[in-house]
Formats: structure tokens, C-alpha cells, sequence
């Protein structure tokens, strides 16, 4: 089961820096304490998210599986 998140970016198919440069983009829609989840097929994804949140201020608060089987990045907007 995944946890609900406030905006989810399906990001499958786009390589490294792709993801991230989607996350920088679009985590302003949430609100502060918001969830944003980030569903990634690009192996790249698992370091690139932890490494921008830890740049950008921001919480990671982990890793699940998508339905597909995708990886799923969770990010708590923190700022």
C-alpha cells in the first residue's frame, strides 16, 4: 500500500537529471509539510533524490514500490 502523497510525479522513462529537475520544479505546488512522491524507473533516482533533498533542505522520508513495481521516492517539503 502507498502512502497518500500530495502530488505525485510519474517520472518513468526520464534519466538522470530528469527527476530531480521535475521535483525542483513542481514541489513549490505543495504546501509546507506537503508530500510529493516521485515514481522513477531511472536506477540514478535512488541517490539523485536523497542528495537534492539534502542540498535543496528538504526531508526524504523514503522509498516504496509503485503498483508497477516502480520505485516510488517520497519527499517532505520542508521550506
Amino acid at each position: 500500500m502507498s502512502t497518500p502523497a500530495d502530488l505525485e510525479l510519474d517520472c518513468r522513462g526520464m534519466l538522470c537529471p530528469l527527476p530531480v529537475i521535475e521535483l525542483g520544479k513542481r514541489i513549490g505546488e505543495v504546501a509546507v509539510g506537503g508530500l510529493v512522491a516521485v515514481v522513477a524507473s531511472d536506477v540514478a533516482a535512488r541517490t539523485d533524490v536523497p542528495a537534492w533533498c539534502r542540498m535543496r533542505g528538504q526531508e526524504y522520508a523514503g522509498e516504496e514500490t509503485a503498483p508497477d513495481g516502480t520505485p516510488r521516492y517520497l519527499v517532505r517539503r520542508l521550506s
